[in-house]
């Protein structure tokens, strides 16, 4: 799995097309805290989802007192979003149009997703997410700018 995390000050996403709906309301967001992009590969299991949730919620990337990078997403009281980025395993090596065959299956993709929104939820108490599949519109203030690139193969 792979996911690109941002440390952000504020986040929504906003459902642009979820046919069939979702849910009544297209907007949801986050104060302080991560927004997640996650892509799932494909041979990904639950293991993957585990181990970068757990190297994720454990992040010492908030600014403690003295300016240092001391702080977990716990430490802040912080907040997660979590969006379905099936793109983040684009293959850009021929032509022009990136392939997607390095990533999941959709229907193994949805199920790595939702568990790991899941893994998030039983540790914060505010986690919000986008909808998987559905075309969304991300907004976000980058704090820092402070972006990290995690892959369960490097982990």
């Amino acid at each position: 799995m792979r996911a690109l995390i941002q440390r952000v000050s504020r986040a929504c996403v906003t459902i642009v097309d979820d046919t069939p709906p979702q849910d009544p309301d297209p907007t949801r967001s986050i104060g302080r805290g991560f927004a997640i992009l996650l892509g799932a590969g494909a041979g990904d299991t639950r293991a993957d989802a585990d181990k970068l949730w757990s190297k994720i919620s454990k992040l010492r990337i908030f600014d403690d007192g003295n300016g240092k990078t001391n702080l977990s997403l716990a430490d802040v009281g912080g907040e997660v979003m979590v969006v379905s980025q099936f793109t983040l395993y684009a293959n850009c090596k021929k032509g022009n149009r990136p392939s997607f065959t390095q990533s999941c299956p959709p229907d193994e993709a949805r199920e790595l997703y939702r568990y790991f929104v899941e893994l998030a939820r039983r540790d914060f108490p505010i986690v919000a997410t986008g909808e998987f599949g559905a075309h969304m519109e991300i907004e976000l203030v980058n704090d820092g700018p402070f972006t990290i690139w995690l892959d369960t193969r490097e982990l």
